[in-house]
């Protein structure tokens, strides 16, 4: 398959931004390493959002401006973080208490893979590099929901949305929904839902580049991302 659609889209930055409209007030949320971690960029106005850290963090909020950071206020992937009022520490097995107790509303993490069952690949290809799964595992099992923000398609054009992961995986028919540079798609009963579409895609594009049994809303919708610094 042709790499040429890869650059079509959502920006890495509109992908978090539209995943951030989904989270309801209120609600405690983990963010994973990657492209989730930019979702504490875009609260929508009006609504609390106290994100989780694995690390021992509750309550911290967007990245310091630069010049600006502390190396002691850091997340799980290493990265600044502010904190906003509220906002506490914890060692780390009371942080993997809240996960494992089902204290979390919401986890918002990548994927190398997920297939149309729900089920959840995101921490190897099988072909050595991380030697174990990690919290990934104690999120997906844990959290009331698991929210996908991935490139539709890898470096190489080969689809990410599968009927079967082939990569070992972090969790079985745990994902609900799947934000991608080409849409919104709901995890729904063994198939794809496209709820949403990015501007300037057509559907004919996403079906060639998604492997797993897809449906589209025929009230599909059209994303339309604001400007985003």
């Amino acid at each position: 398959m042709s790499t040429k659609t890869e650059a079509l889209g959502l920006s890495r930055e509109a992908m978090a931004w539209r995943a951030a409209q989904d989270i309801p007030d209120g609600a405690y949320v983990n963010l994973g390493i990657g492209i989730p971690e930019m979702v504490a960029r875009f609260v929508p106005e009006g609504r609390e959002v106290i994100y989780h850290s694995e690390n021992g963090v509750l309550g911290f909020g967007p990245p310091p401006k630069p010049g600006e950071e502390d190396p002691e206020l850091i997340n799980a992937g290493k990265k600044p973080i502010t904190l906003l009022p509220g906002a506490c520490f914890f060692h780390h097995a009371d942080s993997f208490a809240m996960i494992r107790g089902g204290h979390l509303d919401i986890s918002i993490l990548g994927a190398l893979q997920v297939a149309a069952n729900g089920d959840l690949a995101n921490w190897s290809t099988g072909e050595g590099g991380v030697p174990a799964v990690g919290g990934a595992m104690d999120l997906v099992a844990g959290v009331k929901q698991v929210f996908i923000i991935t490139e539709h398609t890898t470096r190489k054009g080969e689809p990410k949305l599968l009927k079967r992961c082939t990569y070992p995986l972090t969790g079985a028919g745990v994902v609900s929904r799947v934000f991608t540079n080409y849409g919104v798609f709901d995890v729904t009963d063994g198939r794809f839902i496209m709820r949403e579409i990015a501007a300037g895609l057509d559907v004919e594009t996403v079906r060639a580049a998604t492997e797993g049994p897809l449906d589209i809303d025929p009230n599909l919708k059209t994303i339309e991302s604001p400007a985003l610094g």
